[in-house]
């Protein structure tokens, strides 16, 4: 049984680091232009590149931004929107959240959020950590902000309601693996950890056979990119691959988090028998 009306649900998201991939991690990197310009690459060549693919498949999905982000190009940002493509939160600097106080976690959340809103003209209704972190109080903070969908854990390949202080909520929480995200096969610079640069055709041939186990159980497939990572040529060639092999299949529902995790909700609310 599908976790979905519509089908089998593929998303793709990308998360839209740019610069504050590397300066999250040292504020000092703002000095090294050349360190920079590899950031700046997403926002300058990727995201076209990707956009582009996009309306040729004629697809709409999320986009995770963090609020900085958006106010340095916020043309880019509410171009999303006005393609039809969703934009959620992805924090407001992208600094590690198991470096901040708490304090200094929520300022992140609130900021990103006020950012967001006001550049979009949309409230933000799903929430992805940067660097796939939680401190003991995020959980707290993406009820608290009225989050109608996380997309953090690695536990499963299937959508869940989020149990917070021993409450299931009506939160959809879609996980993902590294197996998923394109900075473990590509992510190269002198500076960040993981440093490697795999050939697209063993990528692609990894992500379609996810793709094939995932939609034989009739699972989900959660895909995080980053438009300087897979934005470059040979790299953005291993999604289309991968948007072909879902085209040859039945009941492939491609599309936004916010659509998708409403549709889910709904299911998961009569699995357990909730109203």
């Amino acid at each position: 049984m599908s976790v979905t009306r519509r089908g089998f649900p593929l998303l793709l998201t990308f998360d839209l680091d740019f610069e504050t991939m590397w300066l999250a991690r040292d504020p000092e990197y703002a000095r090294r232009p050349i360190l920079m310009s590899q950031g700046a690459y997403g926002w300058k060549t990727g995201l076209p590149r990707i956009l582009r693919l996009l309306d040729e498949f004629d697809v709409r999905c999320t986009f995770f931004v963090p609020g900085q982000m958006a106010e340095q190009h916020p043309a880019q940002i509410r171009g999303l929107v006005e393609a039809g493509h969703e934009v959620a939160h992805h924090s407001y600097s992208h600094r590690w959240i198991v470096n901040l106080s708490h304090e200094e976690e929520r300022a992140e959340f609130e900021k990103g959020m006020e950012a967001l809103t006001r550049i979009t003209g949309v409230r933000p209704r799903g929430w992805r950590s940067p660097a796939a972190e939680f401190s003991d109080i995020t959980l707290q903070l993406i009820r608290e902000y009225g989050f109608d969908y996380s997309s953090n854990f690695f536990d499963a390949d299937t959508p869940y309601l989020l149990e917070i202080d021993g409450q299931v909520t009506d939160i959809v929480e879609l996980p993902f693996r590294w197996v998923l995200d394109d900075a473990p096969f590509f992510q190269y610079s002198i500076v960040l950890p993981g440093r490697t640069m795999q050939s697209p055709s063993a990528v692609l041939d990894a992500w379609t056979r996810e793709f094939d186990v995932l939609y034989r159980e009739q699972a989900m497939m959660m895909l995080g990119m980053h438009p300087q990572i897979i934005g470059q040529p040979s790299r953005l060639e291993v999604l289309r691959g991968l948007l072909e092999h879902a085209r040859r299949h039945e009941g492939v529902w491609i599309g936004r988090c916010d659509e998708i995790t409403d549709d889910m909700r709904v299911l998961l609310k009569q699995q357990a028998g909730r109203p």
